[in-house]
């Protein structure tokens, strides 16, 4: 008999004694060497955003998500002199979004522009990456 509950975002499951005698009938997956997304960093090779990347820490997933990838797209494909320049709607619907989830996503302080200025970083490095990578 397994019991199951919810403590907070935690899930606790009690499990008996049969239960850890019972073999597992998970199955492990080997890695796809022609998976497109196995360690292709931010940017894949086509330009698109790889947005399974563990470096956006789950942000493409979650309440925001979808408010999150038009934001950075909208910065990744900005074409403005000032990058991003004309993705202020963007952001804006996805700060309002996050603010409704403070624990998913905590807030810095409001004189730290941190949380742009990374997406402004990751960007630049992802651009950087691609162009060494390409000239090799």
């Amino acid at each position: 008999l397994l019991v199951s509950s919810m403590v907070g975002k935690d899930r606790i499951i009690f499990a008996t004694k049969e239960d850890h005698e019972t073999p597992s009938s998970a199955e492990l997956v080997a890695d796809d060497p022609d998976d497109p997304y196995e360690e292709q960093g931010l940017i894949l090779p086509n330009g698109d955003i790889n947005w399974n990347c563990p470096c956006l820490g789950g942000m493409a997933s979650g309440p925001c998500g979808e408010q999150f990838k038009s934001a950075f797209s909208c910065f990744h494909y900005s074409t403005e002199e000032i990058k991003g320049s004309d993705c202020v709607d963007q952001f804006r619907a996805m700060q309002e979004c996050m603010q409704k989830y403070p624990d998913l996503y905590p807030q810095e302080d409001e004189n730290d522009e941190k949380s742009s200025k990374d997406l402004e970083a990751a960007s630049m490095e992802a651009s950087a990456a691609k162009e060494e990578k390409g000239s090799s």
